[in-house]
């Protein structure tokens, strides 16, 4: 069985843990197209991207791992379409992401981004009048996948009240209040001091983030963003903001990515901009490493993989 790894993460001692698995299998590094297009056709799995060409050259494909936790970027219809397994980093990014979106609310509740906008003890007095507890906050969650859960248990430690609207049928945790489906989504953005957006991107909350739904938030509340940009409509979050419907926004991600500079969300004092560097690990990539080889091994012994992709539903 051949493995084809094409992302250029792995170091070689990681790869060797891929190689020494199973002396079942055959691994090959192809880090150009080139090699890519090469080896694809008789190879079975690949660790890394796929590509519509690459996908239509391979014969043999049963089981595709992007090293990444969304797949909105990966799925196109001959793939969606086939039998082809897709699995990804889903449900163990969510530390990580989760300490970026405290670390991004913790900025705006306590003036960080003032201070840092504004060097010197001028700005201690609206600093100061502006600054906001989270100890009996209300959070609302978008996406009670892995990154929701772990926002949810950060932000209860903070003393908040918690709850999270997810279309799947998943489990309650005892420290959220509420788990609501999405038809109650504007309930969730009336009651919510904080919004928390940690869903992937998909047709059903590309731009769930409108005019309208700016509008049902509290004129108090921060809107906080670590997983897609695009689930948030650019200029009606610019509008927003200008306008005082909400009262800030802590972005990971934007609308458009870049952002060019020229945006106006780059120098709105009520905005703090991070450049989509919220899946940063010092141990994502020997994370993704364990997770294929358990993968791995469960595929070779036709046991049911971790993670995996409903193609039709993009998550």
């Amino acid at each position: 069985m051949k493995v084809m790894i094409n992302s250029g993460e792995l170091s070689p001692e990681q790869i060797r843990k891929i190689e020494e698995l199973s002396d079942d299998i055959e691994v090959v590094f192809a880090k150009s197209q080139g090699d890519q297009l090469t080896e694809i056709a008789d190879t079975d799995i690949i660790f890394g991207g796929i590509s519509r060409e690459l996908f239509l050259k391979a014969s043999k494909l049963k089981w595709v791992h992007v090293p990444s936790a969304g797949v909105d970027g990966v799925i196109f219809p001959e793939l969606a379409e086939s039998d082809v397994i897709l699995t990804s980093m889903k449900g163990h990014v969510g530390v990580h992401l989760a300490d970026h979106a405290m670390a991004l609310l913790l900025a705006l509740a306590r003036g960080i981004n003032t201070a840092l906008r504004n060097p010197g003890w001028e700005a201690q007095g609206r600093i100061r009048a502006n600054a906001i507890e989270l100890l009996g906050k209300t959070m609302g969650i978008i996406g009670f996948g892995g990154t929701g859960f772990e926002v949810a248990r950060r932000a209860t430690v903070f003393g908040m009240e918690v709850i999270a609207l997810e279309p799947e049928d998943v489990q309650k945790p005892d420290f959220v209040k509420a788990m609501w489906k999405p038809d109650k989504f504007g309930d969730l953005l009336e009651c919510s001091d904080i919004v928390t957006i940690c869903a992937p991107l998909t047709d059903s909350t590309r731009g769930m983030f409108d005019l309208n739904a700016f509008r049902k938030m509290k004129r108090s509340a921060i809107l906080i963003n670590v997983t897609r940009g695009q689930i948030v409509d650019g200029a009606a979050l610019i509008q927003a903001l200008r306008e005082g419907l909400i009262a800030a926004a802590g972005l990971d991600v934007t609308p458009q990515e870049p952002l060019p500079p020229g945006n106006p969300l780059w120098s709105m004092d009520n905005v703090i901009i991070t450049p989509h560097t919220s899946g940063g690990s010092p141990v994502r990539v020997e994370r993704n490493v364990k997770l294929f080889c358990d993968n791995l091994e469960r595929f070779l012994k036709r046991k049911p993989l971790l993670s995996v992709i409903d193609k039709l539903k993009g998550y």
